[in-house]
């Protein structure tokens, strides 16, 4: 084999592309069946989705060595089984649902009535009621509500099953109105809020590693029959690597739109599911149900730097060389993207999406691109340090 197509081999292999997305490749995968044997824990199989009874998994998890079991058996539904688990009656205590949606309704009413409401990363603006980072608002706004609603076991063995401890919470509320139009199939975070042209500068292991960072869920505030559009789901379809490419394709979005499936939840019940799996909220065809979620989304402790670093100070120290060093030709243009690279922080999360909307796109700008643009531009340094300090002020709580 001549060493030029060893290299082109080797670089299709290590990356992926949109272009090298096949659906006879993805079908067959996406077609697998769901055996109830295999699970042992689970109470049901529903269209190829595992139903467990929380009842019985408290129970369960009451014993060291079936807890570690039910952990085990979670963990394989969700990276090589059908991706998704329905945990019926997560939550039993219906008041504690009540008090939270109490507390959500409220915000939703102040961001009305403050012209205020979230946009959405897969549906129209003003489509849905939105509340970005619930968990704090919920927390600093009725610290007793918040124990008693996230003081739950099973929301706590589900994230260990998939991230192991000293995981973290984060939550977003999505309140789909009746008439509210289904979202368009998507993957989830990291990848999913990326386009295709991002995605394909990551290697194919760091799309095999990404699912494994985060845990996506959504907890039912409100019982939701399938007229109120529950979420779809294609079973299987987190098994396909290049699945967070492909998803951005019309003919695999056609495909989930044929073999979706569709489970209804009653209040109190919760789905967890791989943020690989290709999934859409519903259209809510009902005439009086207010479709309210709390979705969960929650990350593993290995996603965070060993050293805490002021980016923003440093990136503001940082212009006025490069303008300098670039005007005089003792660094090129491309090197001093390199030094940006290593100095500003080039995630575009976390952020406080109220005040850094993804308007225009999946995800507001990053510290990079800020720094990038205004050095294509040649921005004064006091612009790029006001713009800087901006930036800052947005992302913080």
């Amino acid at each position: 084999m001549k060493s030029d197509d060893l290299a082109q081999l080797r670089a299709d292999r290590v990356f992926l592309a949109q272009d090298r997305t096949w659906l006879d490749e993805f079908a067959p995968l996406a077609a697998r069946e769901t055996r109830l044997a295999d699970y042992p824990f689970a109470f049901e199989v529903a269209s190829r989705v595992l139903i467990y009874d929380c009842d019985a998994m408290r129970k369960t998890a009451a014993l060291p060595e079936t807890r570690r079991a039910l952990l085990a058996e979670w963990a394989e539904a969700l990276m090589t089984g059908p991706g998704i688990i329905v945990l019926r009656r997560a939550f039993t205590d219906m008041s504690s649902i009540d008090a939270v949606s109490g507390v959500f309704r409220a915000i939703i009413a102040e961001q009305h009535a403050n012209h205020s409401s979230g946009g959405d990363h897969f549906a129209k603006p003003g489509a849905n009621d939105r509340i970005w980072n619930a968990l704090e608002k919920l927390c600093l706004r009725s610290p007793e509500v918040f124990a008693a609603y996230y003081g739950n076991e099973i929301l706590a063995l589900v994230s260990e099953a998939w991230l192991g401890p000293a995981y973290q919470f984060t939550s977003q509320v999505n309140v789909v109105n009746p008439g509210g139009a289904a979202q368009s199939a998507h993957s989830d975070y990291h990848f999913g809020f990326m386009t295709p042209a991002q995605m394909e500068r990551y290697p194919a292991h760091a799309h095999r590693l990404s699912p494994a960072l985060t845990l996506q869920g959504a907890v039912a505030h409100c019982d939701m029959p399938l007229e109120s559009g529950p979420t779809l789901y294609l079973p299987y379809s987190q098994l396909y690597e290049r699945g967070y490419l492909a998803i951005t394709k019309p003919e695999f979005g056609g495909f989930f739109a044929e073999h979706h499936v569709q489970l209804p939840l009653g209040k109190g019940d919760a789905a967890f599911f791989n943020p690989a799996l290709f999934h859409a909220a519903g259209t809510n065809r009902s005439a009086d149900i207010r479709r309210m979620a709390n979705l969960l989304q929650v990350s593993s402790a290995f996603g965070r730097a060993m050293e805490s670093i002021d980016r923003t100070r440093m990136s503001a120290m940082l212009y006025p060389a490069l303008i300098a060093m670039t005007a005089d030709g003792r660094l090129p243009v491309a090197r001093a993207a390199d030094a940006i690279a290593a100095c500003a922080e080039g995630y575009p999360f976390p952020t406080n999406l109220d005040r850094d909307p993804p308007i225009g796109g999946l995800a507001p700008l990053s510290q990079q691109a800020l720094m990038l643009a205004a050095l294509a531009e040649k921005r004064p340094a006091h612009v790029i340090n006001a713009d800087l300090l901006a930036q800052q002020r947005r992302r913080s709580t």
